[in-house]
């Protein structure tokens, strides 16, 4: 299988280069990674830079690829430029070094690069280790990918949707399974932290604590509490589909032309 990599965490991460080194025994794999952290970047294209790239190894079963655009970017820049003559069968972006559950799936460049790829019509997936630990093991969490890349050659996966997929920090002994879960609400703590810098300009950063999450059942926060893997099937169409049957004759009354 081909196999186009990419992450948010940057070309040197840990998480990457375990995906790297289990998916490499049994699939060809092009990587295409930012050549610094990109987290939090979410969707973001470069429009207003031109975007580089270089090849960093070339092999016949791994070509590794830095660039310093975004995980969007290195995504298109794989699938429209460096593959475009023989697509990817499977994109999958991580190893997050950090949990991407709830609400922070909209902030994280891991999920984005997977996003991105389904709108490219190419089955994706991100995954992430439930770990901050500069010493965390991605090794567990990289065969489980490896496992679903396997899956997805028998699986015809839905058009217009992507795998979110959080792996417990836990020994492999102490995971406890597999849930499908829904996306669970997320509380933030943060603030904007005021500073100075040497020639006495004011600098703002935004600080946060790690975010809570709603427990109820079958949420992905909910399973990685009970040490289960959390796999989330996220949708590219956001439309409030039930607002529409709720409310829509309502609101094409409530907005006719004829009374502007």
């Amino acid at each position: 299988m081909k196999i186009l990599l990419t992450n948010d965490d940057g070309l040197g991460a840990k998480g990457l280069k375990a995906l790297i080194k289990e998916l490499s025994k049994s699939h060809n794999l092009v990587v295409v990674a930012p050549d610094r952290e990109q987290s939090g970047v979410s969707h973001s294209l470069t429009f207003f830079d031109p975007l580089r790239f270089k090849k960093v190894r070339s092999g016949s079963k791994c070509k590794i690829y830095s660039t310093n655009g975004t995980p969007t970017d290195c995504v298109l820049i794989g699938v429209k430029y460096i593959m475009k003559k023989e697509k990817p069968d499977l994109i999958i972006s991580g190893i997050n070094h950090g949990s991407n559950l709830g609400d922070d799936i909209s902030y994280s460049g891991t999920a984005a690069g997977a996003k991105e790829g389904t709108i490219q019509g190419i089955p994706s997936l991100a995954i992430s280790l439930c770990s901050f630990d500069k010493d965390g093991d991605f090794s567990f969490a990289a065969k489980f990918a490896s496992l679903m890349a396997e899956k997805f050659i028998d699986y015809n996966i839905p058009k217009r949707m992507f795998f979110n997929i959080n792996v417990p920090d836990v020994p492999k002994e102490e995971i406890k399974g597999i849930s499908i879960t829904v996306q669970g609400r997320s509380t933030y703590k943060s603030w904007i932290e005021k500073s100075m810098d040497p020639r006495k300009r004011p600098l703002y950063w935004i600080g946060a604590d790690l975010p809570s999450g709603n427990m109820d059942e079958n949420t992905d926060f909910k399973a990685i509490s009970e040490n289960k893997i959390s796999i989330t099937p996220v949708k590219l169409d956001l439309t409030d589909h039930n607002f529409i049957k709720a409310h829509g004759e309502f609101c094409e009354n409530l907005f006719k032309l004829e009374r502007l």
